[in-house]
């Protein structure tokens, strides 16, 4: 790294420097520009950090580059959004440099994998990311404004999970409460390639494994539910419930609701009698998780969103893998509001104590999954 780049650190932007942000934008970049109300947002609201390298000239310092990364809530993933150097100081080693400082930064935000983006025609940036040790790990088809497709890097900080990754296709979930679903599309999928993986099969679970209302909204899916859709497809399954009576039944308060919400509960109590579904009542522990995997299964888990989206409701994720530090997850929800993508929602690492906070819902401290393997 020259010596001009390394005596002007970075700083992190305000309001006062849109219109900077704005010129460098315009000169960088052709299509897919980022627009002043997106920069506004993120510098003001975004969980993110956008840093500012500025280079001196002759009427002062001016901007060079900016640096755009994205972190995730309740997750130990970061992303790099943008980055940007002016033509007049490219060549000089900015884009390494500001690789490493994006780095640097995910570090001190306790994270441990860093992701990107990059067009398949940018052989320049693919040549330097895959130089610092990214990796490929997918890849966006029509991803960009004139319809070039993306390629998806990714580095690990730390370490790559140790034990058992199981590779579980993912599938993003297309309404609000259709999580469970999903879920359940992606474990099955896993365990049977026949699975179709779409909108109209997503539907059918819901309709097959809803509880029917909810606080508000339409009816989410409870583990019950999701087991006997599961069986009925021919997969074995096994249950962990810590709760018994009707789940999600405190937050809903018309009296016709919760004797709706009952009636679901007791259907599905008597349909599960008469399947050889394995119903352990009980806590689901972490070391259950990976004896799930251990024996083949996928998990899904139950959790509470509000450290993903800072909304008191229930969730449901799979899990992909475990290590001593961290249990890694797949997430439907792409929530395009927080700038999310589906490279931001794959194997999220999330620290183990955070995951024990998070799958734990509601009062009544619900711990619940289900765990579908091959089919019989």
């Amino acid at each position: 790294m020259n010596s001009l780049v390394e005596s002007n650190v970075m700083r992190e932007a305000s309001i006062e420097d849109l219109a900077s942000l704005l010129a460098l934008e315009a000169r960088c970049f052709t299509g897919d520009r980022l627009s002043r109300r997106q920069f506004r947002w993120l510098i003001q609201k975004g969980h993110a950090a956008v840093q500012l390298l500025e280079m001196p000239a002759a009427e002062g310092k001016v901007l060079a580059a900016y640096l755009l990364i994205l972190f995730h809530r309740g997750t130990a993933l970061a992303r790099i959004y943008s980055i940007a150097v002016d033509p007049d100081f490219q060549g000089q080693g900015l884009g390494a440099y500001l690789m490493q400082q994006a780095e640097n930064l995910a570090l001190e935000a306790g994270c441990t994998a860093l992701r990107l983006e990059v067009r398949t025609d940018n052989t320049a940036a693919i040549g330097l990311y895959e130089h610092l040790g990214y990796r490929q790990f997918g890849h966006y088809a029509d991803y960009y404004e004139d319809h070039t497709d993306a390629l998806r890097f990714q580095k690990r900080l730390h370490k790559v999970p140790n034990g058992l990754v199981r590779n579980i296709p993912y599938y993003q979930q297309t309404l609000p409460f259709t999580c469970g679903p999903s879920c359940l599309l992606m474990a099955m999928k896993a365990q049977d390639n026949s699975t179709l993986l779409t909108r109209e099969h997503e539907l059918q679970l819901w309709r097959e494994a809803t509880t029917i209302f909810m606080t508000t909204g339409h009816g989410g899916c409870g583990p019950r539910g999701l087991a006997l859709a599961a069986w009925r497809r021919g997969f074995k399954v096994a249950l962990w419930l810590n709760v018994e009576g009707s789940l999600f039944i405190k937050g809903v308060r018309n009296p016709v609701k919760k004797s709706v919400l009952s009636l679901v509960h007791e259907d599905f109590k008597a349909q599960l009698a008469k399947t050889d579904v394995i119903e352990h009542f009980a806590e689901v522990t972490q070391q259950d998780l990976k004896e799930i995997l251990d024996a083949g299964g996928v998990p899904l888990v139950l959790i509470s969103a509000w450290r993903f989206s800072r909304e008191k409701s229930p969730h449901w994720v799979v899990i992909t893998a475990m290590d001593e530090q961290f249990i890694y997850l797949h997430d439907p929800d792409v929530d395009e509001d927080d700038q999310k993508s589906q490279v931001d929602t794959q194997q999220v690492p999330i620290s183990r104590a955070d995951f024990s906070r998070m799958a734990c819902f509601g009062q009544e401290k619900l711990r619940t999954a289900v765990a579908i393997y091959p089919k019989k």
